[in-house]
């Protein structure tokens, strides 16, 4: 419903049935029409309904009058789905002389393109296929025909793929029913938002077909859909060769190698967000696998050991359960954070118990294979982390007897100390002030507030 309204008396009107998108400019309502949703007037049924509420009660009258019925009619767009080019799966239908289109009987199927001498257009608006003489032109039952010389786009096969990749080589069907049944539906998908709307929309429309042939027993393809975010130019604006702003991977890793590139993409910030490229990020993806690999040269690899001291038991468990919940819920870059603090805890450290630092290697092994591996290899093992079990944690280990408190003097950070857990507010406040670097600060000046925040921080405002 549109209103314009110029005077008290509209103004009134639009209050009572409070029409959306209505602006006050000196006493009178703006011009601007209201297109959003609206209570109904002089509708009857449907009076004071909006929209949606609205098309359910009138549906319901016109069904009782015998006026139409409910019916849900989905509409695909057919996306270019027939293309004048070589390269696409051909079209396996014929069309005979009389007008009549059929399909290629099964027994020739897969249908398979022709080799032709020449693969450019033709030049008048047809497939080059026309071309092949021989392969289009057939007969079926005494009839002559012309198959079909457009092919599908490459999207016709990704509608499918998932199901032929569970049983690439059956040349029989699609795959084995007992594979498809243990497999299927897909875990987890991950695409572009642009990539949803179309690709997931027909693989969805292709999968409920199969459904519907009993080829497939799961209604549904996929159990979870997760959209990725873009990585941009450093500029802030997608890519593009216009825009002068595209990284090229094959240069990151000739440069940095490959798992820097890895690790600095997952690192970059939510999987779900778009962000935009820093050189110096990659670098520093690079800085943290050299000292990563550090650990595992002289003189630093002397610090791991068989024995166990228990001064990393918290740090490491901690890091496996967060590192695992985290990888599962594809929040890679809080992930990595965790191991970077594992990794600072290794170099302070008297000891690394050769159990944890095992355990570490595996963990950051999805993120740095390559580096990973190598590693594996030098701690003597022959065989690849891929085998190896996923490394778990040890609940009663993670309950901390003491913890590090962080002391900031008017908001900046100056000293830290360690505390039993969970100490009175007054304990905290005599540890704080007793700190060397604190006094510092503090000495001969009026402390005005200190702020307590339990097991984390003490704050002194002067």
């Amino acid at each position: 419903m549109a209103v314009s309204a110029h005077d008290e008396r509209d103004y009134a009107f639009a209050r009572k049935y409070h029409l959306p998108m209505i602006q006050v400019l000196e006493g009178d309502i703006s011009k601007e029409a209201m297109t959003s949703d609206a209570p109904h007037l002089n509708s009857e049924e449907a009076n004071g309904l909006g929209i949606d509420e609205a098309k359910k009660v009138i549906l319901k009258k016109l069904v009782s009058l015998g006026a139409g019925e409910e019916k849900i009619t989905y509409r695909l767009r057919d996306w270019l789905f027939s293309r004048q080019r070589y390269w696409g799966e051909p079209i396996p239908m014929i069309t005979l002389e009389d007008g009549e289109i059929v399909p290629v009987p099964d027994n020739e199927l897969p249908l398979e393109l022709p080799p032709l001498a020449e693969y450019k257009p033709s030049g008048t608006g047809e497939s080059p296929l026309v071309h092949a003489k021989d392969w289009v032109n057939v007969t079926i039952n005494g009839k002559k025909g012309t198959r079909e010389t457009n092919t599908m786009p490459q999207w016709a096969g990704s509608c499918w793929y998932y199901l032929r990749y569970i049983d690439p080589h059956n040349d029989k069907e699609i795959a084995s029913k007992e594979l498809l049944d243990h497999w299927l539906p897909v875990d987890l998908y991950i695409g572009g938002s642009e990539h949803a709307v179309l690709h997931l929309l027909y693989a969805r429309f292709w999968h409920k077909f199969l459904y519907d042939l009993n080829i497939v027993t799961c209604k549904e393809p996929f159990q979870r859909l997760f959209h990725q975010g873009m990585i941009l130019g450093e500029n802030g604006e997608k890519m593009s060769k216009s825009r002068g702003n595209v990284v090229n991977p094959d240069e990151c890793v000739n440069k940095y190698g490959a798992d820097a590139l890895r690790l600095y993409e997952m690192f970059m910030g939510p999987l779900e967000d778009s962000l935009p490229w820093s050189e110096r990020g990659l670098e520093g993806a690079k800085r943290y696998l050299d000292r990563v690999y550090r650990l595992f040269e002289d003189p630093l690899k002397s610090k791991i050991v068989i024995e166990n001291n228990h001064q990393l038991d918290y740090i490491y468990n901690y890091t496996v359960k967060k590192v695992t919940n985290d990888y599962e819920g594809l929040q890679f870059n809080t992930a990595i954070s965790t191991l970077m603090v594992l990794t600072n805890e290794f170099y302070k450290a008297d000891s690394i118990p050769l159990e944890y630092i095992e355990g570490f290697i595996k963990l950051l092994d999805p993120v740095a294979p390559f580096v990973c591996e190598e590693i594996w290899n030098m701690l003597g093992h022959e065989n690849l982390i891929t085998y190896e079990p996923w490394p778990v944690y040890d609940e009663s280990k993670l309950t901390l007897d003491t913890v590090h408190i962080a002391v900031q003097v008017n908001g900046k950070l100056r000293d830290t100390f360690d505390a039993p857990l969970n100490s009175e507010d007054n304990v905290l406040k005599e540890m704080a002030l007793s700190c060397e670097n604190v006094k510092h600060y503090t000495e001969g000046k009026e402390i005005k507030k200190v702020i307590v925040i339990k097991n984390k921080i003490v704050n002194i405002v002067l």
